[in-house]
């Protein structure tokens, strides 16, 4: 990316700053910790490095790039499509509200930082009428600021990473270098993700996420838990 605007945009879209709420969820990873799962820095790596390879942030991810391409073509029929589809396939209620909820943030965040989304009714109806994913949102801020795909792909990703790893280091606990190592050591994964993602045909979306899945179920009804349930 050779746009300052742009990059400046996305740095501030995948801020950990970004006011969505996303510390303060551990995506079944709490419960992992609890039940001795994942329990030292080379575990977390694995969850991790698993997830982006068959996961279903992959399957978020690949989402995010159709919306995307829906903005920029103006195709808004097919944004709410894969809006609703990316919502029917939530396996766990935890993981779909989550979704939703920093959705609904972004996208009040986005209306108010770029006053002509305010006006647009297919935004509005996402944030009145439906459940807007975050996947989506993120992509209307994308598509919206002129973010190329590939850097925006890769600061959803890294966003998404960097959320747990935070969340790791407090609750297996981790000193912060090691998380840091671990950030440095997600590098090639992250952008074979990327390579994955990009070429991936709309008839191959799926992910084998039943271990989240479960550790999503299980942390709803964990005795005592840190991150939002």
């Amino acid at each position: 990316m050779t746009n300052p605007s742009a990059l400046l945009h996305l740095l501030q879209l995948a801020s950990p700053a970004l006011p969505v709420g996303a510390y303060s969820y551990s995506e079944g990873l709490e419960s992992l910790v609890d039940r001795g799962q994942v329990n030292n820095l080379a575990a977390l790596e694995h969850w991790l490095i698993q997830e982006l390879r068959c996961g279903a942030i992959r399957l978020e991810a690949a989402v995010m790039v159709r919306a995307y391409q829906t903005v920029t073509t103006q195709d808004r029929a097919a944004l709410r499509t894969w809006n609703q589809w990316l919502s029917a396939v939530r396996e766990t209620e935890e993981l779909r509200l989550q979704s939703w909820q920093m959705g609904r943030s972004l996208l009040r965040l986005l209306c108010d930082l770029e006053p002509s989304l305010q006006f647009d009714p297919d935004y509005q109806r996402l944030l009145q009428e439906e459940g807007c994913n975050f996947a989506i949102a993120y992509a209307i801020g994308a598509a919206t600021w002129q973010i190329d795909m590939q850097s925006a792909l890769l600061g959803y990703l890294h966003s998404w990473a960097s959320n747990l790893v935070s969340a790791g280091v407090k609750l297996i606990p981790l000193g912060q270098t090691a998380g840091q190592q671990l950030l440095l050591t997600l590098q090639v994964p992250l952008q074979a993700a990327i390579d994955d993602i990009l070429r991936l045909p709309d008839d191959e979306l799926d992910s084998c996420g039943w271990g989240l899945a479960l550790a999503s179920m299980a942390h709803e009804c964990q005795y005592s838990r840190l991150f939002r349930s």
